[in-house]
């Protein structure tokens, strides 16, 4: 990905080719902090029976990863004022 305006729930996904870390390759990254050599965010981890997972924090370079769209809902308490979500 060449370097964009990334904005906080933009939606990432991490190339497997690329991506440092090989168990976080093809996975979706929710960015919460935009930074100037990429972004900061989290991969929802899966949890079992009925106690959730957590979540992964990953730093992504921009060679990493490819904008898909903009996360419907946000873990945590990230919120965002109406008509913030253009792609």
């Amino acid at each position: 990905m060449m370097p964009t305006e990334l904005k906080v729930g933009h939606l990432v996904q991490l190339n497997p080719d690329t991506c440092r870390n090989p168990m976080f390759g093809a996975c979706f990254l929710v960015v919460t902090d935009p930074k100037p050599w990429g972004a900061q965010g989290y991969i929802q981890v899966i949890g079992s029976g009925d106690r959730p997972g957590g979540l992964a924090y990953y730093r992504a370079r921009w060679e990493e990863m490819e904008l898909v769209g903009f996360a419907e809902w946000i873990a945590g308490s990230l919120t965002f004022p109406e008509g913030k979500y253009e792609i």
